[in-house]
């Protein structure tokens, strides 16, 4: 049997976001968006490490350039994407993949007010700030496309994860209005869900620890990166013309609603 044919996801001077950009889903989600021709701003908190990311772009033959940006501050992300129209002249998606996991491994009412807080401030709070710098220009321009890195904890609930799972369900239920909300306007807002990815971080855990991870998923593995990656392409690419509020399961069967 041949190779399938690469089907053109992208138009010339596609332009994206990718904040988180810098590492784990992030980085192979900008990694794959550049090699596809889009012109990617990295934006991370770690400035080193979204430079590391857009210059192995370019390194590639692709289009890139970073910023740093703290997604909790409004005034850094405003900053990153107007850097990006600046450069770009326009900007057609934005990728969220900034997170943090929160306090672990207490029952929820060991667990400070402030530690929760501070997760739906990185996890939660970002899917209005994001709304409320890129619409506009979405907005004008008839287009876009906001993409948001859920958690299969946001439709399940992870035990002792409280911030997560609360934030990450919350982010959900923000696509959901967000996507009715502008459903008419040419712009979809969408969230994935992933369960266990294979990352750097997931390879310093105890085996103890990801073989129970990986109980939980059908398919028996973790995802890869790369699986990630091709998804995040597809959703924010003109072909995911159709498809708003929604939540795209990256689970392994784990969750299939």
């Amino acid at each position: 049997m041949s190779a399938p044919v690469a089907i053109e996801q992208f138009p010339r001077d596609y332009a994206a976001v990718v904040i988180g950009g810098g590492a784990g889903i992030g980085e192979a989600a900008a990694r794959l968006l550049g090699a596809r021709g889009v012109d990617v701003t990295v934006a991370d908190r770690d400035g080193d490490a979204a430079e590391a990311v857009a210059a192995a772009i370019r390194d590639a033959g692709g289009a890139a350039a970073s910023e740093v940006c703290d997604v909790t501050d409004e005034v850094a992300v405003r900053g990153a994407f107007n850097a990006a129209v600046d450069r770009c002249a326009v900007v057609h998606a934005v990728v969220n993949s900034a997170g943090i996991q929160g306090p672990l491994g207490r029952p929820s009412h060991e667990v400070e007010i402030d530690e929760f807080e501070r997760t739906l401030a990185v996890n939660l709070t970002p899917g209005l700030t994001i709304a409320r710098v890129a619409v506009p220009h979405f907005l004008e321009q008839g287009y876009g496309r906001i993409l948001h890195v859920s958690s299969i904890a946001g439709k399940e609930g992870n035990p002792n994860m409280i911030g997560y799972s609360a934030s990450k369900a919350g982010l959900i239920g923000l696509v959901k209005a967000q996507g009715k909300e502008y459903s008419r306007a040419g712009i979809t807002v969408n969230a994935l869900a992933p369960a266990v990815i294979r990352t750097p971080f997931l390879d310093s855990q105890p085996q103890s620890v990801i073989d129970y991870m990986i109980e939980k998923i059908p398919m028996g593995r973790t995802g890869e990166l790369s699986e990630v990656a091709e998804m995040i392409a597809f959703i924010v690419s003109p072909a995911a013309a159709f498809t708003t509020g929604f939540v795209f399961d990256l689970s392994g069967g784990r969750a299939t609603y």
